[in-house]
């Protein structure tokens, strides 16, 4: 007798500001050192380095409330556990070869998130020329707020990125450090992939990636944007 076929969860969501519907996550894009200072501390080269993507499953994200400290569990197998605090982009549209100009037409709103990263097996897996999902797609990878609905205009490139632990400044810069846009990173994206509704794109790091360890808080704050607060456990 075959087994029983399986009932997948429903899909993960996230808040909405000023909302009670939520926003379902299909899939998650990460851009690879898209601020010069972050290219330069990872050993890349800003001038030089063309853009690159890594992926996250929908079950990496971890929805962040408003106003709550989040737990966020220690993951297994890593001594190395960074943080790295980014803008995510949240598309309501999607599309194949979306031009620059129209790429706004499509972000349903944006969030304050973490690419957490299991530093020492990333590096382990660059040494080896695999991929980095053992390092950066664990459970609860992706830590997400809530979503601020898009106006456009509203995106400046003077908005502020900090993360602090513990409440000592460890990444402070603004978007205007960005390598590649949000609109370019939107048309390259799409390039390769069709974009679809429920996509999360990770827009990348300023410098000053840390390590943390169990009892910390970390606090992300984006203006204009809800911010996060998580306690690793």
């Amino acid at each position: 007798m075959a087994p029983a076929v399986p009932v997948l969860e429903a899909r993960p969501t996230l808040p909405i500001v000023a909302l009670k519907e939520r926003f379902p996550v299909r899939r998650a894009f990460c851009i690879g050192r898209n601020y010069a200072a972050h290219a330069i501390e990872m050993g890349g080269d800003p001038e030089k380095d063309p853009p690159f993507f890594f992926m996250k499953p929908a079950e990496a994200m971890l929805a962040v409330e408003p106003g709550v400290t989040t737990d966020l569990p220690y993951p297994p197998g890593t001594k190395d556990f960074h943080f790295e605090a980014e803008l995510v982009v949240a598309l309501h549209a999607g599309g194949k070869n979306i031009a620059e100009a129209d790429a706004h037409r499509h972000v349903y709103g944006l969030a304050v998130g973490l690419d957490m990263t299991r530093r020492d097996l990333q590096g382990e897996a660059k040494k080896l020329g695999r991929p980095w999902e053992i390092g950066k797609a664990g459970d609860f990878s992706g830590p997400v707020g809530a979503i601020t609905p898009f106006e456009l205009g509203a995106m400046t490139r003077d908005m502020a990125v900090q993360l602090t632990v513990d409440g000592v400044v460890k990444q402070k810069a603004t978007l205007a450090h960005m390598i590649w846009s949000i609109p370019q990173q939107i048309a390259i994206l799409s390039q390769y992939f069709e974009l679809r509704p429920g996509d999360l794109i990770f827009t990348g790091t300023p410098e000053g990636v840390g390590a943390v360890t169990r009892g910390q808080t970390m606090h992300v704050e984006i203006d204009r944007l809800t911010s996060i607060t998580l306690k690793v456990v």
